[in-house]
């Protein structure tokens, strides 16, 4: 088994490569490392790459890059994937700040991207946009959950933080309650992106700066129970879900097993378990649009 310390970037494919790139820049508020002809590779101020994106016939989430230790032998890692069965190859210069890295598949068929070193990317001097603290977490569909979920566990590490019944688990790689989100479906496509904000009051200037540039809220400013982060979400210009978030729950000690006590945890202690197909998405008020009744007749 691998043990991930966290995720580094999501590779995305595009149509339109320049009007993503402005959006990732003016609007998302990051910095572009290294441009292409078809690709491009995005960080945050504080300098860690989070967005790789590429030209492609439809949008979607092709790659996920983890970082193990720093130091960690790749071939070692190699061997242990070849031990349970798991076909690697070795890759170099994935990102201006990754010179080498181990890729396999997953079983939903998207790519992972194994690195131990890395480098920040340097400051732009160049401060706009949102800019977000870090990329928090990917969520995908995937048709088969419970295997995928495995996988992440006895591959990379991974524990479950919760289920909502048996079609919507929650990993966690580190002390964020999750990095990966995995939802039973028919298909395999990306469901959103997350970037971390340092608090509510980065969630209410990340409002009123989406409504400026003309790009509304579908849901939110909300408080998610599963998790507990507040969180906004809205559409980037391909149509897939971006959402912005702070606060969300925090595993500080595995020993101890429960999430860092909070006054809005429904539990006492919140701990990792199984939640009904009737939780609340949000503790605050309205659930999901799509989730919404229509008017009685």
């Amino acid at each position: 088994m691998l043990q991930v310390k966290r995720i580094g970037h999501a590779t995305l494919t595009t149509p339109d490569l320049e009007r993503q790139l402005d959006y990732y820049m003016r609007v998302v508020g990051l910095s572009t490392v290294a441009k292409e002809k078809d690709r491009a590779i995005l960080a945050t101020k504080p300098g860690q790459e989070v967005i790789v994106l590429e030209h492609g016939d439809r949008p979607a989430g092709v790659r996920l890059a983890f970082q193990v230790a720093p130091g960690s032998d790749l071939g070692e890692l190699a061997a242990r994937l070849s031990k349970a069965g798991i076909k690697s190859e070795r890759r170099s210069s994935i990102t201006p700040g990754i010179a080498q890295a181990i890729v396999f598949t997953d079983p939903k068929g998207t790519s992972l991207e194994i690195f131990s070193d890395c480098t920040f990317a340097k400051d732009d001097d160049n401060y706009t946009g949102v800019m977000p603290r870090k990329l928090g977490h990917v969520a995908f569909h995937t048709p088969d959950v419970a295997a995928t979920v495995k996988f992440y566990c006895d591959v990379l590490g991974f524990k479950v933080s919760d289920w909502r019944s048996d079609f919507f688990a929650f990993l966690r790689c580190s002390r964020d309650h999750h990095t990966i989100n995995l939802l039973q479906a028919d298909n395999a496509n990306i469901h959103h992106l997350a970037f971390e904000l340092r608090d509510e009051a980065e969630i209410n200037r990340a409002c009123d700066f989406l409504a400026r540039k003309n790009i509304k809220l579908f849901w939110g400013p909300i408080r998610h129970l599963i998790g507990h982060n507040i969180a906004i979400y809205h559409k980037n210009p391909d149509g897939i879900t971006v959402e912005f978030f702070t606060d969300i729950d925090l595993m500080f000690d595995e020993e101890l097993g429960y999430f860092e006590p909070r006054p809005w945890h429904q539990d006492r202690p919140q701990r990792p378990k199984v939640w009904g197909d009737d939780t609340p998405t949000n503790y605050w008020g309205p659930g999901h649009p799509h989730d919404m009744p229509g008017p009685k007749k």
